[in-house]
Protein backbone atom coordinates (compact mmCIF):
# COMPACT_ATOMS: atom_id res chain seq x y z
CA UNK A 1 0.00 0.00 0.00
CA UNK A 2 1.45 3.53 -0.79
CA UNK A 3 1.44 6.02 1.61
CA UNK A 4 1.31 9.90 -0.19
CA UNK A 5 2.39 12.68 1.44
CA UNK A 6 -0.25 15.78 0.52
CA UNK A 7 0.56 18.94 -0.29
CA UNK A 8 -2.29 21.80 -0.55
CA UNK A 9 -1.17 25.34 -2.18
CA UNK A 10 -2.68 28.45 -1.15
CA UNK A 11 -0.47 31.75 -2.93
CA UNK A 12 2.02 29.27 -3.24
CA UNK A 13 2.21 27.80 0.33
CA UNK A 14 1.76 25.03 1.76
CA UNK A 15 -1.78 25.05 4.08
CA UNK A 16 -4.01 23.00 5.80
CA UNK A 17 -7.68 23.41 5.73
CA UNK A 18 -10.69 21.63 8.01
CA UNK A 19 -13.37 19.68 6.71
CA UNK A 20 -12.26 21.68 3.33
CA UNK A 21 -13.93 24.96 4.36
CA UNK A 22 -12.18 27.92 2.62
CA UNK A 23 -11.52 30.41 4.98
CA UNK A 24 -10.05 27.94 7.72
CA UNK A 25 -6.49 27.62 6.03
CA UNK A 26 -3.61 27.25 8.18
CA UNK A 27 0.07 27.67 6.91
CA UNK A 28 1.71 24.57 7.68
CA UNK A 29 5.00 25.40 5.34
CA UNK A 30 6.28 28.42 3.49
CA UNK A 31 8.43 26.77 0.68
CA UNK A 32 6.32 23.65 -0.97
CA UNK A 33 9.28 22.37 -2.80
CA UNK A 34 11.11 22.18 0.21
CA UNK A 35 8.34 20.04 1.81
CA UNK A 36 8.29 17.86 -1.10
CA UNK A 37 12.17 17.65 -1.26
CA UNK A 38 11.81 16.11 2.55
CA UNK A 39 9.08 13.65 1.64
CA UNK A 40 10.99 12.41 -1.46
CA UNK A 41 13.89 12.09 1.29
CA UNK A 42 11.55 10.08 3.65
CA UNK A 43 10.82 7.68 1.11
CA UNK A 44 7.80 8.66 -0.83
CA UNK A 45 7.38 7.31 -4.42
CA UNK A 46 3.93 9.54 -5.00
CA UNK A 47 3.35 12.58 -3.93
CA UNK A 48 -0.44 14.04 -3.60
CA UNK A 49 -0.38 17.94 -4.89
CA UNK A 50 -3.70 19.79 -4.82
CA UNK A 51 -4.33 23.63 -6.15
CA UNK A 52 -6.71 25.00 -3.21
CA UNK A 53 -7.08 28.68 -5.35
CA UNK A 54 -7.57 26.27 -8.65
CA UNK A 55 -10.75 24.40 -6.44
CA UNK A 56 -12.12 27.59 -5.16
CA UNK A 57 -11.55 29.59 -8.31
CA UNK A 58 -12.32 27.17 -11.14
CA UNK A 59 -9.10 27.04 -12.92
CA UNK A 60 -5.65 26.74 -12.15
CA UNK A 61 -3.80 28.95 -10.39
CA UNK A 62 -0.10 27.48 -8.97
CA UNK A 63 1.10 26.15 -11.57
CA UNK A 64 4.49 27.20 -11.41
CA UNK A 65 4.58 26.06 -8.04
CA UNK A 66 3.75 22.52 -9.32
CA UNK A 67 6.01 23.06 -11.62
CA UNK A 68 9.23 23.44 -9.32
CA UNK A 69 7.81 20.65 -7.12
CA UNK A 70 7.84 18.05 -10.42
CA UNK A 71 11.51 19.31 -10.92
CA UNK A 72 12.68 19.26 -7.44
CA UNK A 73 11.97 15.44 -6.87
CA UNK A 74 12.47 12.23 -8.77
CA UNK A 75 8.96 10.68 -7.66
CA UNK A 76 5.20 10.40 -9.49
CA UNK A 77 3.29 13.78 -8.55
CA UNK A 78 -0.57 14.16 -8.97
CA UNK A 79 -2.34 17.41 -9.07
CA UNK A 80 -6.33 18.14 -8.73
CA UNK A 81 -7.82 21.61 -8.00
CA UNK A 82 -9.54 23.09 -10.86
CA UNK A 83 -8.98 21.18 -13.49
CA UNK A 84 -12.31 21.77 -15.13
CA UNK A 85 -11.35 22.19 -18.47
CA UNK A 86 -9.32 19.84 -20.93
CA UNK A 87 -7.00 22.70 -21.43
CA UNK A 88 -6.18 22.98 -17.72
CA UNK A 89 -5.41 19.37 -17.59
CA UNK A 90 -2.90 19.49 -20.32
CA UNK A 91 -1.41 22.20 -18.77
CA UNK A 92 -0.58 20.39 -15.30
CA UNK A 93 0.55 17.10 -17.37
CA UNK A 94 2.82 19.54 -19.08
CA UNK A 95 3.75 21.12 -16.26
CA UNK A 96 5.64 17.29 -15.47
CA UNK A 97 2.50 15.84 -13.24
CA UNK A 98 2.52 12.17 -13.43
CA UNK A 99 -1.56 11.91 -12.78
CA UNK A 100 -4.46 14.77 -13.41
CA UNK A 101 -6.85 14.16 -10.53
CA UNK A 102 -10.49 14.96 -11.56
CA UNK A 103 -13.47 15.44 -9.60
CA UNK A 104 -16.19 18.56 -10.66
CA UNK A 105 -15.64 17.30 -14.00
CA UNK A 106 -16.75 13.90 -14.30
CA UNK A 107 -20.42 15.61 -12.74
CA UNK A 108 -20.21 18.29 -14.68
CA UNK A 109 -19.22 17.38 -17.53
CA UNK A 110 -18.76 13.63 -18.45
CA UNK A 111 -18.25 13.55 -22.28
CA UNK A 112 -14.55 15.66 -21.51
CA UNK A 113 -13.59 12.96 -18.92
CA UNK A 114 -13.82 10.15 -20.71
CA UNK A 115 -11.89 11.46 -23.91
CA UNK A 116 -9.23 12.64 -21.35
CA UNK A 117 -8.90 9.44 -20.05
CA UNK A 118 -8.65 7.87 -23.50
CA UNK A 119 -6.11 10.42 -24.67
CA UNK A 120 -4.19 10.37 -21.62
CA UNK A 121 -4.53 6.27 -20.83
CA UNK A 122 -3.07 5.35 -17.24
CA UNK A 123 -2.74 9.10 -16.04
CA UNK A 124 -6.21 10.19 -15.46
CA UNK A 125 -7.47 10.04 -11.69
CA UNK A 126 -10.92 10.37 -10.45
CA UNK A 127 -11.30 12.57 -6.96
CA UNK A 128 -14.43 11.59 -5.51
CA UNK A 129 -14.93 13.80 -2.62
CA UNK A 130 -18.34 12.99 -0.63
CA UNK A 131 -20.24 14.08 2.83
CA UNK A 132 -22.49 11.85 4.05
CA UNK A 133 -22.27 9.45 0.66
CA UNK A 134 -23.16 12.31 -1.71
CA UNK A 135 -20.49 13.56 -3.63
CA UNK A 136 -19.44 17.54 -3.56
CA UNK A 137 -17.70 19.46 -6.12
CA UNK A 138 -16.39 23.07 -7.02
CA UNK A 139 -13.81 23.13 -4.31
CA UNK A 140 -16.56 20.98 -2.06
CA UNK A 141 -19.31 23.80 -1.91
CA UNK A 142 -21.27 22.13 -4.72
CA UNK A 143 -24.10 20.07 -3.66
CA UNK A 144 -24.80 17.27 -5.70
CA UNK A 145 -27.55 14.03 -5.27
CA UNK A 146 -24.54 11.60 -6.92
CA UNK A 147 -23.53 8.97 -4.73
CA UNK A 148 -19.77 7.97 -4.14
CA UNK A 149 -20.77 4.66 -5.88
CA UNK A 150 -22.04 5.64 -8.90
CA UNK A 151 -19.37 8.16 -9.79
CA UNK A 152 -16.67 5.65 -8.78
CA UNK A 153 -18.33 3.38 -11.10
CA UNK A 154 -19.08 5.56 -14.15
CA UNK A 155 -15.35 6.73 -13.30
CA UNK A 156 -13.64 3.17 -13.38
CA UNK A 157 -15.44 2.21 -16.63
CA UNK A 158 -14.21 5.66 -18.21
CA UNK A 159 -10.70 4.12 -18.06
CA UNK A 160 -9.90 6.30 -14.93
CA UNK A 161 -6.52 4.74 -13.57
CA UNK A 162 -7.51 4.90 -10.00
CA UNK A 163 -9.62 6.57 -6.95
CA UNK A 164 -9.12 9.41 -4.47
CA UNK A 165 -12.04 8.91 -2.14
CA UNK A 166 -11.83 12.02 0.00
CA UNK A 167 -14.83 11.80 3.52
CA UNK A 168 -15.11 15.78 3.57
CA UNK A 169 -16.07 15.77 7.27
CA UNK A 170 -13.02 14.32 8.52
CA UNK A 171 -10.11 16.00 6.33
CA UNK A 172 -8.16 17.75 8.07
CA UNK A 173 -9.77 16.81 11.09
CA UNK A 174 -7.61 13.91 12.49
CA UNK A 175 -10.75 11.99 13.11
CA UNK A 176 -9.50 9.18 12.13
CA UNK A 177 -9.83 7.73 8.39
CA UNK A 178 -13.54 6.52 7.09
CA UNK A 179 -12.04 2.60 6.89
CA UNK A 180 -15.10 0.92 5.73
CA UNK A 181 -16.52 3.46 3.30
CA UNK A 182 -13.33 3.06 1.60
CA UNK A 183 -12.46 -0.46 1.70
CA UNK A 184 -16.28 -0.92 0.47
CA UNK A 185 -15.51 0.86 -2.22
CA UNK A 186 -12.30 -0.35 -3.30
CA UNK A 187 -13.33 -3.65 -3.03
CA UNK A 188 -16.25 -2.81 -5.81
CA UNK A 189 -14.86 -0.98 -8.42
CA UNK A 190 -11.41 -2.90 -10.38
CA UNK A 191 -9.28 0.43 -10.14
CA UNK A 192 -7.21 1.25 -7.48
CA UNK A 193 -8.17 2.99 -4.92
CA UNK A 194 -6.82 5.44 -2.58
CA UNK A 195 -8.12 6.80 0.57
CA UNK A 196 -8.39 10.68 1.96
CA UNK A 197 -9.25 12.76 4.81
CA UNK A 198 -8.61 12.29 8.37
CA UNK A 199 -5.54 10.53 8.85
CA UNK A 200 -4.58 10.60 12.41
CA UNK A 201 -1.89 7.71 13.20
CA UNK A 202 -0.09 4.76 12.55
CA UNK A 203 -3.06 3.33 13.50
CA UNK A 204 -5.37 4.75 10.40
CA UNK A 205 -2.23 3.10 8.36
CA UNK A 206 -2.29 -0.40 10.13
CA UNK A 207 -6.00 -0.56 9.71
CA UNK A 208 -6.07 -0.31 6.02
CA UNK A 209 -2.96 -2.06 4.78
CA UNK A 210 -4.11 -5.61 4.54
CA UNK A 211 -7.14 -4.37 2.61
CA UNK A 212 -7.79 -3.74 -0.97
CA UNK A 213 -7.00 -0.35 -0.73
CA UNK A 214 -4.42 0.80 -3.16
CA UNK A 215 -2.64 3.83 -1.26
CA UNK A 216 -3.83 6.72 1.51
CA UNK A 217 -3.64 10.50 1.37
CA UNK A 218 -2.06 11.49 4.56
CA UNK A 219 -1.73 15.64 5.59
CA UNK A 220 -2.27 17.17 8.28
CA UNK A 221 -0.90 14.01 10.70
CA UNK A 222 2.70 14.42 8.84
CA UNK A 223 2.47 18.24 9.43
CA UNK A 224 1.61 18.14 13.07
CA UNK A 225 4.32 15.36 13.59
CA UNK A 226 1.86 12.87 14.53
CA UNK A 227 2.87 10.37 11.95
CA UNK A 228 6.92 9.75 11.02
CA UNK A 229 6.47 9.83 7.10
CA UNK A 230 9.55 7.23 6.86
CA UNK A 231 7.61 5.29 9.53
CA UNK A 232 4.48 5.14 7.89
CA UNK A 233 5.91 4.15 4.57
CA UNK A 234 7.63 1.34 6.42
CA UNK A 235 4.37 -0.10 7.71
CA UNK A 236 2.42 0.09 4.53
CA UNK A 237 4.63 -2.27 3.00
CA UNK A 238 4.04 -4.91 5.38
CA UNK A 239 1.19 -7.20 4.18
Amino acid sequence: MLVVPAIDLEDGRCVRLYEGERGSSRVVAEDPVAVAEQFAAAGASRIHVVDLDGAFDGAPKNIETIRRVVEAVDVEVEVGGGLRTAAAVEAVLEAGARYAMLGTMIVKDPETFVSLCARHPGRILAGIDARDGLVRTEGWVGVTDRTTTEIARFAADSGAAGIVTTDISRDGTGKGVNVGATVALAELVPVPVFASGGVANLADIEALRTTKVAGVVVGRALYDGDIDLAEAIRLASVR
